[in-house]
């Protein structure tokens, strides 16, 4: 069973940075379309940000600007640089990677922006 593994969440105050990543193994994850996705409490997952293998990016309305998606394929891993953070960015972090009918998914971390 494949697991991503998120890291990089935590408490920061308003106007803060943050980086999270995502760490792969066992996929074969040059192929894959990875995506950072959030759940805050009441509300429905929303995609943050997304990557395809060649590098395009895709990011949320309410993101864009303030957030950088990233991949490096030889270390299997997505990045999300974080910045400008906002009251409103505070939700669970997922990871996730798609590629035809595999959908593999991270535990998520949590980021709170508060001060």
């Amino acid at each position: 069973q494949v697991q991503l593994v998120e890291c990089g969440g935590g408490l920061v105050q308003p106007g803060g940075s943050l980086r999270l990543s995502c760490a792969a193994p066992g996929i074969h994850f040059s192929l894959y379309v990875m995506a950072w996705y959030r759940q805050a409490p009441g509300n429905e997952r929303e995609l943050v940000a997304s990557i395809t293998p060649s590098g395009s990016t895709n990011y949320g309305d309410s993101v864009k600007g303030r957030f950088t998606i990233s991949r490096v394929n030889a270390k299997n891993t997505v990045y999300l640089q974080m910045n400008s953070l906002k009251p409103e960015d505070t939700a669970v972090y997922s990871c996730n990677g798609k590629y035809l009918g595999y959908d593999y998914w991270g535990q998520g971390t949590q980021v709170t922006v508060s001060s």
